[in-house]
C-alpha cells in the first residue's frame, strides 16, 4: 500500500469512527438490531444492479461473448473497489485483467472498461442532478447545502468531461510517454505501441454510438433501480420513506461518495453525506448511520465471496499459463 493510500484510508477510518462515536453506538445499533437478517435480502437484491451493470460492460464487447464472464467481471471489480484500499481504480484495473483472462484481447479490455467507467460516471452525474432537483423542492433544504451538492455535481462532471476528452486525444499513448520521458534509458517500445494501440481502440469504440448509447441507458438504469435498496433498507430499520425521498438519498449520497474517490471505499464520507441529507427526509441521524451500515453490510456479504473468487481464479489461470508453457 503507498502512502498516500493509507494516509487516504487513515483519514477515513478516523472519520468514520468519530461520526459513529459522535451520535453513540447504542442506538444506531438498536436501528440495524431491527433489520436483522433482512440484510441479507438487501444484498441479493443489489444483485439487480450489479448484473445490470455487467450489462453495461457486455454490450460494448464482441457479442459472442458469455453473459456470464461480464457479471463474473463486474462482482470482482466491485468487491475491490468496496473492500481494498486501491481506491477507484483499482477495480477498472483489475476487471481489465479479467477480461484478458477470459480471452478478450487486452486492447479491447483495456477500451471496454475505459468507456464503461466514463459512461457509468456520466449516468451517474445525470443521476445526481435528478437528486438535485428532488432536493431543492423540499422546503427545509439550506441553499448551501443546495450549492454544496451541486459542486460535488459539478465537479465530477467535469472530471468526467475531461477523461472524455483526454480519451479521444490519445490518453494512453501520453501516460506512456511521460513514464518513458522520466524512466529514460529504457526499452518502452512496447509499452507505446501497446498505449497508442488501445487509443485507437477506444476512439473506434466510442465511434458505435449504438453501443455507447445502450451502455449508458444500463448504467443509468443500474443507479436508478439501487433507490430499491435504500428503500428496502430503510423499511427493514423502522424509518420507512416514500421513493422520491430514496431516490433523493441514494442519488445525491452516491454522488457524494463518488466525489470522495481516493478514499477507500468512501469511509466517513458516505455517513458524512448520509447524515447531511438526513434531516431532508425526515430521517434521524442514527436511521442516517443505520442505513449506511447497512449498505457496508451488504459490501461484506458480496465482497468478501468476490475477493476469494478473484484469488482462485487468478490462482487457477497461473497454473493453466504455466501448464501451457510448460507443453510448449
Amino acid at each position: 500500500m503507498t502512502r498516500a493510500a493509507l494516509l487516504s484510508l487513515s483519514l477515513g477510518l478516523a472519520l468514520f469512527i468519530g461520526l459513529i462515536a459522535w451520535q453513540g453506538f447504542t442506538p444506531i445499533a438498536s436501528a440495524l438490531a431491527l433489520a436483522g437478517y433482512g440484510v441479507l435480502a438487501i444484498a441479493a437484491f443489489h444483485l439487480v444492479p450489479l448484473v445490470i451493470d455487467a450489462g453495461a460492460i457486455h454490450v460494448l464487447g464482441p457479442p459472442e461473448r458469455p453473459f456470464g464472464a461480464a457479471v463474473r467481471v463486474r462482482w470482482g471489480g466491485e468487491s475491490v473497489n468496496s473492500l481494498l484500499p486501491a481506491g477507484q481504480i483499482g477495480g477498472p484495473v483489475l476487471m481489465v485483467r479479467r477480461l484478458a483472462q477470459l480471452g478478450i484481447p487486452t486492447v479491447d479490455a483495456a477500451a471496454m472498461i475505459t468507456i464503461s467507467t466514463t459512461l457509468q460516471t456520466l449516468a451517474q452525474v445525470l443521476f445526481s442532478v435528478v437528486g438535485l432537483m428532488l432536493l431543492g423542492a423540499h422546503a427545509l433544504s439550506r441553499v448551501s447545502d443546495v450549492l454544496w451538492i451541486s459542486g460535488v455535481s459539478v465537479a465530477l462532471a467535469a472530471l468526467t468531461y475531461w477523461f472524455y476528452l483526454a480519451q479521444r486525444r490519445g490518453l494512453f499513448g501520453w501516460l506512456s510517454r511521460c513514464v518513458a520521458k522520466f524512466s529514460a534509458g529504457r526499452d518502452w517500445s512496447s509499452l507505446l505501441s501497446g498505449a497508442d494501440a488501445v487509443d485507437l481502440r477506444v476512439q473506434a469504440l466510442y465511434r458505435e454510438r449504438g453501443k455507447v448509447a445502450a451502455s449508458f441507458g444500463l448504467s443509468f438504469v443500474g443507479w436508478a433501480v439501487g433507490t430499491v435498496e435504500v428503500w428496502l433498507a430503510l423499511r427493514l430499520i423502522g424509518h420507512p420513506v416514500d421513493w422520491s425521498d430514496a431516490l433523493l438519498l441514494e442519488s445525491l449520497g452516491q454522488a457524494i461518495r463518488g466525489a470522495a474517490f481516493a478514499i477507500p471505499g468512501a469511509l466517513g464520507v458516505q455517513e458524512g453525506g448520509y447524515l447531511l441529507l438526513a434531516p431532508v427526509v425526515g430521517l434521524s441521524p442514527d436511521a442516517a448511520l443505520a442505513l449506511s451500515l447497512l449498505k457496508r453490510a451488504r459490501e461484506l456479504l458480496l465482497g468478501l465471496p468476490g475477493l476469494v473468487y478473484l484469488h482462485f481464479s487468478e490462482r487457477g489461470w497461473r497454473h493453466s499459463a504455466a501448464r501451457l508453457q510448460t507443453t510448449e
